[in-house]
């Protein structure tokens, strides 16, 4: 039975070339439409979606409190130091929370959206450089095509949309691989006139350098593994000096090294102790923070996470394989390979690891697409079925956890999911006939509907999995200026961040010697230590008044919660 009638699917199709053709007609046109898609990726949630725990809002009240204290070389979320990453995203954030202070921006320091935007211009920096990238090793159409597969792709479109470091560092490692790129091809490195043989190596170690202090020696990891595969394949690697190493690294130390020895200043050994050791190669040999998984885990993770680009992947093997001996396959291989079996074998596995490595596969399959080398063999194509099938599973659980969990029936979140399964029906059933660029077209489409319905519409809705959003409301309607809190069993960041730095995680115990010291002081206590709350208040003889009830879902301890919210009055007797 068909989808549609042939005069349907050819309107379409059409329209898509239109769409294709235009961003192809110049440089200019294809970062405009990369641009736009990206906003139409990333922005559905970026304003509404509360601060999420564990990790974003971590971020964002270690640079409040930069912010809030004035020290830009310390890092510390309350009391305790944060060195688990260098300083970059702390700065790129507070940049952009002051500049929102200057413009009159109401309550600043805890809007989430503003510690936000430097990952909403790192992906957009992520897709654009994965266009600059990509001219080096296929047609400017396969490079619109590879953008395309960045701007719609559901990993980044959920890192850009979360106030830490992965889509700003992504941005750097697309940069310095762009530029490895040129200068390891024969051809593109013929071309080089004196100027950009200067321009590029400059380029690579600023972003190597931004890269380090955005996260610290994982961006040497991309880009070391991809150049020692290819020396060891090539038996060589005289094209790396191209690249003006002496120079720099002389370069790249003089942008690092400040930071670094005002750190070390303030803290000695600690930070490295901290981030090197504890962080970085802890990660290796354990399961940090219960995040551990077996090997397999990124490639099954791959066919949601890559989404809609994945799918195209099962057809382009066989290309891939004959072409792996040709210096731009045998790059962007080199690129994606040693670095994915690595990280398959660490232990700790978090699912944007690999985030670095999409572009390169997005390049590959670009390429192949443009040039309609994929294999027709029936047995690959048919993963293509899962352009239908993601968005269908995706959206029926969606509804289920709006209705659950959020309560809410969602006559608004229905068309766009639909509207998504439809375009994800069309682009698997018309693969064949219409080829693979159409249906990836449509694909994106899709994906792009699934990210408007999933961020923009059913994730503000689940209130109860955001609870200090409700906890701080009670705090607005208090009606005291500064009010002081203590939480007990509740203690995830985000109560920090939207309550204040000064905001106590405490015992019940704890949060009733806070509660007797004064007024406008508030206890936010989990049901299952309420008792202890009420025999520590009675032996101070704390006159107390319970303000409210909060059924939540705590996602970070993944439990259900009942936290009680009760207001200081008078001490008794």
């Amino acid at each position: 039975m068909a989808v549609t009638t042939s005069g349907e699917r050819r309107d379409l199709t059409q329209s898509l070339t239109m769409v294709a053709d235009f961003a192809t007609q110049s440089h200019a046109r294809a970062l405009l439409v990369l641009l736009l898609v990206t906003f139409i990726s990333v922005l559905p949630g970026f304003f509404s979606i509360p601060p999420t725990d564990r990790d974003e809002s971590r971020f964002a009240q270690a640079t409040k409190q930069m912010i809030e204290t004035g020290d830009y070389v310390d890092i510390r979320f309350q009391d305790e130091v944060r060195y688990k990453k260098p300083v970059g995203i702390y700065w790129l954030q507070a940049g952009v929370v002051k500049a929102g202070q200057a413009l009159g921006v109401p309550q600043a320091l805890s809007t989430i959206w503003l510690y936000r935007i430097p990952s909403l211009i790192g992906a957009v920096l992520a897709v654009m450089l994965t266009y600059w990238a990509a001219l080096a090793f296929v047609s400017r159409r396969a490079a619109v095509l590879a953008g395309l597969m960045m701007a719609s792709c559901l990993l980044l479109s959920v890192e850009g949309r979360i106030a830490k470091t992965d889509a700003m560092l992504l941005a750097t490692i697309v940069a310095a691989m762009g530029v490895m790129g040129r200068l390891y091809l024969p051809e593109q490195r013929a071309h080089l006139d004196a100027k950009a043989s200067w321009i590029l190596p400059a380029i690579f170690w600023t972003a190597m350098a931004a890269g380090v202090m955005l996260k610290g020696p994982v961006i040497l990891l991309f880009v070391g593994l991809t150049a020692v595969t290819l020396a060891i394949v090539d038996r060589s690697a005289r094209w790396l000096l191209a690249l003006r190493p002496l120079v720099g690294l002389v370069w790249l130390v003089l942008l690092v090294l400040p930071w670094f020895l005002l750190i070390i200043e303030r803290s000695g050994e600690s930070f490295f102790s901290e981030s090197i050791g504890r962080d970085f190669l802890s990660k290796i040999g354990s399961g940090q923070e219960s995040h551990g998984a077996p090997p397999g885990y990124y490639l099954l993770l791959f066919w949601a996470t890559f989404f809609p680009g994945a799918m195209l992947t099962a057809p382009a093997v066989p290309a891939i394989w004959a072409a792996r001996r040709e210096p731009g396959a045998k790059f962007l291989l080199a690129w994606v390979v040693p670095s994915w079996i690595l990280l398959e074998i660490v232990i700790t596995k978090l699912p944007h690891y690999v985030l670095p490595i999409y572009p390169a596969i997005a390049i590959l399959l670009a390429g192949f697409v443009d040039s309609r080398n994929l294999s027709p063999k029936r047995w690959l194509t048919n993963a293509t079925i899962w352009w239908f099938l993601l968005p269908l599973i995706g959206g029926i659980a969606a509804l289920i956890v709006m209705f659950t969990v959020g309560r809410q029936f969602g006559l608004l979140v229905w068309p766009v999911i639909g509207g998504s399964v439809v375009m994800g029906l069309l682009a698997w059933r018309l693969y064949e006939a219409d080829g693979p660029e159409h249906s990836l077209l449509r694909a994106t489409l899709a994906s792009l509907l699934l990210s408007a319905a999933l961020f923009g519409l059913v994730v503000p809705s689940l209130t109860p999995v955001f609870p200090s959003m409700a906890l701080a409301k009670q705090l607005r309607e208090s009606g005291c200026s500064e009010p002081l809190v203590a939480s007990s069993g509740y203690h995830e960041p985000s109560l920090v961040f939207l309550a204040g730095t000064a905001t106590r995680l405490t015992d019940a115990a704890g949060a009733a010697d806070v509660l007797a010291g004064g007024d406008c002081r508030f206890a936010f206590v989990e049901l299952r230590q309420e008792r202890s709350f009420g025999q520590r208040a009675d032996a101070l003889g704390l006159l107390y008044a319970p303000v409210s009830r909060i059924e939540a879902f705590n996602l970070g301890a993944g439990r259900s919660a009942i936290i009680a919210v009760f207001r200081s009055g008078v001490v008794a007797r």
